[in-house]
């Protein structure tokens, strides 16, 4: 995870989320849309965070932005808008809040209150279909007229580099090499793999390649027979039974990366004994040792309290009520 801010304006902010859906990534964008002096988060001030944990852009100093980043984990994960309220606990228990709204006490030294909407702008699924038959080029339509990637690709020329983390595999050789590009596709990061086959055919394929050393637990990811049982049909309402199945599996969640665990780290947390606010426990939030216990520290000043008095604060923490 990079935990190093970029410091850039509105239009850069929007040019880098232009890039990362065009790459196919997903993010979360932030906005500042209300403040209280002295914060010096802006109203418009535009943040966005990666599914790697990458901040580009600005909404608030040392305080906001370890929330920011814990926050934005939890929209892309879930995949809904937040809005999050940061302020001074004093403050937000006399304030009216809206349902709906996350408050968040903040307590570093210097006041000041931000609302931040936090929205998760998921990428289109990335379809590789493997195939050249006319369902194969059908399908590879249907997806992009639903705004989708696609892309369309021979059998033999399929290879782990046409598939992402995000890519969804369909095979479509119909009997032409199915086992080999079977293969191949299991050993991808691919987010789903359908083959397009009878339940038997795609029983006799899994049993072949499992007799050639194949990995059980990897064949079994690969879904077969795959689209909506239309009953019989032609080779576009077959297209159309497989794009509804993909559909219903993005609506699901079924076409997230599988290494998306991986993607949105979540650190370890602490307490920052002095203005009791949740950080990440990483060496950019200012590590201090103490009695063989390491504490960590949304801010400077925060760090400098401690070090003049740890015992204070320790002791005022262990007293506290659960």
């Amino acid at each position: 995870m990079t935990n190093g801010s970029r410091a850039a304006d509105g239009a850069a902010v929007m040019a880098r989320a232009v890039e990362l859906v065009e790459a196919g990534e997903s993010f979360t964008m932030a906005t500042v849309v209300w403040r209280q002096a002295p914060s010096s988060g802006q109203y418009g001030s535009r943040a966005i965070v990666t599914a790697e944990g990458e901040l580009f852009g600005w909404i608030g100093g040392a305080c906001a932005e370890p929330v920011l980043m814990r926050e934005a984990r939890r929209v892309l994960e879930e995949g809904s808008a937040s809005l999050v309220w940061l302020g001074q606990p004093e403050d937000l228990e006399k304030m009216h809040v809206p349902e709906g709204v996350m408050t968040i006490p903040i307590s570093c030294q210097s006041d000041g209150a931000l609302q931040i909407f936090i929205e998760p702008v998921m990428a289109a699924p990335h379809v590789v279909i493997v195939g050249r038959s006319p369902m194969a080029v059908t399908l590879l339509d249907l997806v992009r007229d639903l705004g989708w990637r696609g892309d369309l690709v021979d059998g033999g020329e399929f290879e782990p580099g046409n598939v992402s983390a995000s890519s969804a595999v369909i095979i479509a050789t119909q009997g032409h090499g199915d086992e080999d590009v079977l293969a191949t596709a299991v050993e991808t990061e691919a987010a789903f793999i359908g083959l397009v086959a009878s339940a038997k055919r795609g029983r006799v394929v899994r049993e072949f390649l499992a007799e050639q050393g194949g990995d059980q637990d990897k064949l079994a990811r690969v879904q077969v027979p795959i689209g909506i049982d239309l009953g019989h049909t032609g080779h576009r309402e077959i297209a159309v039974s497989i794009l509804a199945d993909l559909v219903r599996r993005r609506a699901l969640g079924e076409l997230k990366p599988r290494s998306v665990a991986r993607l949105i780290v979540e650190p370890t947390t602490a307490i920052d004994l002095v203005c009791g606010m949740t950080v990440d426990a990483v060496d950019e939030n200012r590590p201090f040792e103490y009695g063989g216990v390491t504490y960590f520290f949304c801010a400077p000043g925060c760090r400098k309290a401690f070090e003049k008095d740890p015992d204070s604060f320790i002791i005022t923490q262990q007293e506290a009520p659960c």
